[in-house]
């Protein structure tokens, strides 16, 4: 079962056209970028106001929620209004939970996202069997209900997004299939199949998940499924990590989910989802693209050799041990974080200046490393390492013209597996990065990449040549792909119209107020639309339950309700602290800058 022609080389997989409006997604067309409004949907002038700021700089489709049938019906005022202005961009209704506001919705917008965990169905996260029958009776029930829809899309020319996520698996699903990519697959074919059986195509799927891992993996699995299902199962794919955050940890968590995908030719539209404006996740999304995705071309073929790693589920390479510089690298000891000796020098310049480096630091001096750089197309090279008794620790040669993800995913097939592997973000450090944020989303988008496909037992970071933002980057790269949890992990959505507080003014706050507490990992949630399931892996959670009030929980139970906003991080902070997991803040120094 094959995801991509090709694990060491790529071109972007072919897929049918679906088009959106004006815009077309898959086929030959660019990727397209796209974001989604964070006012109430009921504010018409807000909406179009928003509409116009995105377009504005570059957005190429615009999602609302709709949440209510109101809420739909007011998509046709907001549409018109954009219309009488000129801007043509296409509208996507965003749904959950409710038919009748997708059946109103698509009288008036291009396309709608429906979400398979939770349309026609409410989160009871029942533990029960289905017997085959009773299984097949719910699929009659979701039928029923979702038929109306796709007969009015087809009638229409309205194009649909078949969005799982992770987060909102439906009970049926989460008791046959798990809390797993598997079950996220088999949620959105489900609906797939229905469409298909009324003989409607345009359709594209989306498997999102805050866990980059959980993300690569559940993508990988869709495409692979979609392969072997037929040539006219060739639907485009929405790209996302959903809840991915703000600032540069935001930012990392979704080049590497999204850029993972880009690189094997995975993706014709993808969303970047930061808890901050909307315009500003357009940017980041263009540069993902112009940085990462590769083009069409010529059909790459397998070239033979072995997997070193489990595509779909992680698995981290069983690598032998090389101690060297006071650390052991290799087995399941950490992934350490290798600089250059000029960085070194500065930082240790730094924290003898009395500046505290915090949580990052400076491990190995790359140039002191006992480190043998091969080209892994050198069978012969190759076959020298394979006679040495002793693990040694290899990595890619520099300017070998290899995409350096394919590069190291070559060499972990070849290589015997008692040999570490020193990871770099580059393989041509003579040609660094435009801007600090094309330098960030590359590192992240390489590294990220092989660490979720478990390689690597150390990492160079040399597209950020300033100490201390490399430094920080290496480490939050390691933090964003589940490698070494140094600090608290928050998931954070990003706002929408569902949205029942200022998210950014929130996170914030929760931020300022726990972000000493070391492996703590905190969800906060705009909503329970995608809550209660994308907090399953998190230790404490803070939801809008409703307006002004919060719902608070111990993974993904809810354990507080209706607690007044002003209370509601000092009630956390309790909540935390009940559980065991508070300790006070230790004051410091400022950090490495």
């Amino acid at each position: 079962m094959k995801y991509c022609p090709s694990l060491f080389a790529a071109t972007r997989r072919l897929t049918r056209e679906v088009m959106v409006g004006s815009v077309g997604l898959g086929g030959a067309h660019p990727i397209r970028v796209q974001s989604m409004l964070t006012c109430d949907t009921m504010d018409t002038a807000a909406c179009i106001a928003q509409t116009l700021e995105l377009v504005e700089v570059g957005c190429e489709i615009v999602r609302i929620t709709a949440p209510t049938v109101k809420d739909a019906a007011n998509l046709e005022h907001i549409v018109a209004g954009l219309r009488a202005k000129g801007i043509q961009v296409p509208i996507v209704a965003d749904i959950h939970f409710k038919p009748d506001a997708a059946f109103e919705a698509a009288k008036w917008v291009e396309k709608v996202r429906i979400n398979p965990g939770n349309y026609a169905d409410k989160k009871r996260f029942d533990v029960r069997e289905y017997t085959d029958a009773e299984y097949t009776a719910e699929l009659d029930r979701i039928r029923e209900k979702f038929v109306p829809l796709v007969e009015l899309c087809k009638a229409r020319g309205v194009a649909m997004r078949i969005g799982t996520n992770h987060g909102s698996l439906s009970d049926r699903i989460m008791n046959r299939y798990g809390d797993s990519p598997l079950g996220m697959v088999e949620s959105a074919l489900e609906f797939a199949r229905i469409a298909r059986d009324c003989d409607y195509h345009a359709f594209v799927f989306s498997m999102k998940a805050s866990n980059p891992k959980v993300m690569i993996g559940a993508y990988r699995l869709l495409v692979a499924r979609l392969n072997e299902l037929g040539s006219d199962w060739n639907y485009p794919v929405h790209l996302g990590v959903t809840e991915a955050g703000d600032g540069e940890d935001g930012r990392i968590k979704s080049a590497i989910g999204i850029g993972s995908l880009l690189a094997d030719g995975i993706g014709d539209t993808i969303r970047v989802s930061l808890t901050e404006d909307s315009v500003h996740e357009i940017p980041v999304a263009q540069a993902l693209v112009r940085e990462i995705s590769v083009k069409a071309g010529a059909p790459v073929t397998e070239s033979g050799l072995p997997t070193a790693y489990d595509p779909y589920e992680y698995h981290r390479r069983d690598a032998g041990q090389v101690s060297t510089q006071g650390f052991t690298l290799g087995g399941t000891d950490l992934l350490r974080v290798a600089l250059s000796r000029e960085q070194h020098k500065a930082l240790e310049a730094k924290t003898q200046g009395g500046i505290d480096p915090g949580e990052y630091r400076a491990e190995l001096v790359a140039e002191d490393l006992p480190v043998i750089a091969v080209d892994p197309r050198d069978t012969a090279s190759v076959a020298a390492l394979h006679r040495e008794t002793q693990p040694c620790l290899v990595t890619v040669a520099d300017d070998l013209g290899l995409n350096p993800v394919h590069a190291f995913r070559l060499l972990a097939a070849h290589l015997d597996p008692r040999h570490p592997i020193l990871l770099k973000d580059t393989l041509t450090p003579a040609r660094l990065p435009a801007s600090a944020l094309d330098a960030l989303l590359r590192s992240s988008a390489v590294l990220g990449s092989l660490i979720c496909d478990g390689i690597g037992d150390a990492l160079f970071l040399r597209n950020e040549t300033a100490p201390g933002a490399a430094i920080r980057l290496a480490y939050n790269i390691l933090q964003a792909a589940g490698a070494r949890i140094f600090k608290t992990d928050y998931v954070a959505c990003p706002s929408c119209g569902r949205t029942l507080f200022n998210l950014q003014e929130t996170t914030a706050r929760i931020k300022e107020a726990t972000a000493h507490l070391k492996g703590v990992k905190i969800a906060i949630m705009g909503c329970i639309v995608n809550g209660p399931g994308e907090m399953a892996d998190a230790d404490f959670g803070y939801v809008g339950g409703a307006p002004n009030k919060i719902n608070l929980y111990v993974g993904k139970k809810a354990v507080k309700f209706n607690i007044p906003e002003a209370e509601a991080v000092s009630r956390l902070k309790e909540l935390i602290g009940e559980h065991g997991k508070w300790v006070d803040p230790v004051p410091s120094a400022s950090p490495v800058a």
